[in-house]
């Protein structure tokens, strides 16, 4: 049996961290976007703690570039693909809702495309928010449970979520 290989953008982040975590126990190659931007030292620490930094293979690669993406997609060619990267703190998508559209939203439009290009039988999980149903309407949430998206990171979310739909 070959190893699979998953790619996973956001992996600095918590969920991100912990789902390479997860992986890696079993048995899979991970793959994690580093986007330029942000400073390895600081960022990597969940993975230090964690105890994987050296098993993750880190690649120069970055939500709002889809030539980075077609270039990590071609070069590993993995089984499985989760986004898990975004701007993801509300208060700052008020003050930079621009950049949280671009990196929440048409982030995962960006790798959407490059996975249809370079690795069209992948697996996609595109991760989701509650902040996606924002003003509640019903007492209990269920599938049917209109969204009503109430900040730019929320309806950057249900972007990237129609998106992968």
């Amino acid at each position: 049996m070959s190893t699979k290989t998953a790619f996973i953008t956001g992996i600095t982040g918590q969920d991100g961290a912990y789902l390479a975590k997860n992986l890696l126990n079993k048995g899979y190659k991970v793959v994690g976007a580093i986007p330029r931007r942000s400073s390895s030292d600081v960022n990597q620490w969940r993975l230090n703690w964690l105890g994987i930094a050296d098993q993750v293979i880190h690649e120069d690669c970055d939500l709002l570039d889809v030539s980075s993406l077609v270039r990590v997609l071609t070069k590993y060619q993995p089984d499985e693909i989760y986004n898990l990267g975004a701007q993801s703190f509300v208060a700052t998508s008020w003050a930079q809702p621009l950049l949280t559209g671009q990196v929440t939203g048409m982030g995962a439009a960006n790798l959407l495309e490059a996975m249809r290009l370079v690795s069209p039988g992948a697996r996609f999980y595109q991760a989701s928010t509650s902040e996606m149903y924002g003003l509640i309407q019903e007492p209990m949430q269920s599938e049917s449970t209109p969204f009503y998206p109430r900040s730019p990171y929320a309806a950057a979310k249900l972007y990237a979520h129609w998106m992968t739909v």
